[in-house]
């Protein structure tokens, strides 16, 4: 994977809006840059949203972060890489990928990590403001 990109996009659960202890973990090793969003949809998996990359005009709402020290990167990532199901027994199927995106942040586009959910979507409810805190709170659908 590159290597120098030290930015990360949280979308669901990781956010701190969520209030999960994980998110305690991100906030040791992660500075928050702020608010910024990604072109995608959310789809609702019931415990934890699903973000996939789209074409169409919508948006996914999401927190944009940088690392603190990048001498640690690679560990705090493979630590994230696993909480997000991504390092399964050969021939399994990883829940997520994590790939560089382009974030809209600030009236610019920055470069960050991103975990796409890597499965079929089927039947599921899709988060229409793209938000999935909002939707969590019953703000946005």
């Amino acid at each position: 994977m590159q290597s120098n990109i030290y930015r990360l996009f949280l979308y669901g659960t990781l956010r701190s809006g969520c209030h999960l202890p994980v998110y305690s973990y991100i906030s040791r090793y992660f500075i928050f840059d702020g608010v910024g969003a990604v072109p995608g949809q959310l789809f609702d998996m019931g415990d934890y949203p699903a973000a996939i990359p789209s074409t169409e005009d919508c948006l996914i709402t999401g927190e944009l972060y940088h690392i603190a020290q990048q001498e640690e990167f690679d560990y705090v990532m493979e630590q994230l890489d696993d909480y997000e199901g991504l390092l399964v027994e050969p021939g399994g199927i990883p829940l997520f990928r994590r790939e560089p995106v382009n974030v809209l942040f600030k009236n610019s586009t920055v470069i960050a990590w991103m975990y796409w959910y890597n499965r079929d979507i089927i039947n599921q409810h899709r988060i229409e403001s793209g938000d999935y805190v909002a939707y969590k709170m019953g703000i946005g659908k």
